[in-house]
């Protein structure tokens, strides 16, 4: 059975490092919560890092509330500054996004998302993409499909083959 009331205090934090950009402390708070269909996660991040490449998704919104600290934003060509009791709205489809601890005190935050079964990524500085097709709501159980690659554009017919006989339908 699911919690009707979580406290940010008592949440136990998971830490992901990569290289010497990205760090941060997670927890889940819409797990034990017992929510479906929204996601919502505290974010700890140290000063000078950022948990997440910049990237925008094509299926879900996000929005973001900041709980302590100072950083910034970066929302497609911008950077603007937040602080503790801004809420940051990342529509699906909208400029790519970033949350970045740019002083020298943690920053917390809480990111809350819509779960949808099909999901697109697209992270702008590095040319990547990642598909999920997940059988339930934020991969729980996990995807059916889940592929991650750099973007090629092609024409829609581009590497078909049609003069094999290998069909006409």
């Amino acid at each position: 059975m699911a919690a009707s009331i979580v406290n940010l205090a008592d949440l136990q934090l998971e830490w992901l490092k990569n290289g010497s950009r990205f760090e941060v402390g997670l927890s889940n708070i819409g797990k034990p919560l017992g929510l479906g269909g929204v996601g919502a996660t505290l974010h700890v991040v140290p000063p000078g890092k950022t948990a997440w490449p910049f990237h925008r998704h094509h299926g879900n919104d996000e929005l973001f509330l900041v709980l302590k600290g100072t950083g910034e934003v970066r929302m497609g060509d911008r950077r603007l500054p937040i602080r503790a009791g801004d809420c940051i709205g990342a529509p699906a489809g909208a400029d790519a996004h970033q949350i970045i601890n740019s002083s020298d005190a943690e920053l917390r935050y809480i990111a809350f998302s819509n779960h949808t079964r099909a999901e697109v990524i697209e992270y702008p500085d590095s040319g990547k993409i990642a598909v999920d097709i997940a059988h339930g709501n934020d991969k729980d159980p996990p995807s059916i499909f889940s592929v991650e690659g750099r973007i090629t554009p092609l024409g829609y017919w581009e590497g078909e083959d049609m003069d094999k006989g290998e069909g006409n339908g």
